[in-house]
């Protein structure tokens, strides 16, 4: 459903929060292996997002990505539009351009659900709560092993 840029943003946006509720700044390197990810793929994708005032970051012995305390409560959304933009919330599900109410697709109002549904949910999830889901050990970031 997300394109594959998209799942790395979230996932480590959500790494970079779980690790700035203690303070700390996290290097790409870092990030990446946490979160299953390619490391040059992903350092564009984290400088997109703090372009996009998703995600700070910070240069030096020091540096790092971080999320200060007015992106705490940034929702999902925000990363997937930041990303993809916003034609998975308003698109047809088959693709054509001329997909609407008036002249839908063979798929359209079944589609309309589940994209608004997924808008929803998306826009009710902040990624600070999910970040103390991960910390908590209730859900994870990285690929399953078995």
């Amino acid at each position: 459903m997300f394109s594959k840029t998209c799942q790395y943003g979230i996932r480590a946006v959500i790494y970079v929060c779980s690790k700035s509720r203690n303070s700390e700044r996290v290097g790409v390197k870092e990030i990446c292996q946490a979160i299953d990810a390619p490391e040059f793929f992903t350092g564009k994708i984290l400088q997109m997002l703090a372009k996009n005032k998703i995600i700070s970051s910070a240069k030096g012995p020091n540096g790092g990505f971080y999320i200060d305390e007015d992106q705490k409560g940034i929702a999902l959304i925000d990363i997937v539009k930041a990303i993809d933009g916003d034609n998975l919330f308003i698109g047809c599900g088959l693709g054509l351009n001329k997909c609407s109410e008036i002249n839908p697709c063979p798929m359209h109002h079944e589609f309309k659900v589940i994209r608004d549904n997924l808008k929803t949910i998306l826009s009710n999830k902040s990624i600070s709560v999910l970040a103390e889901e991960v910390e908590n050990g209730s859900v994870t970031l990285n690929r399953l092993i078995g």
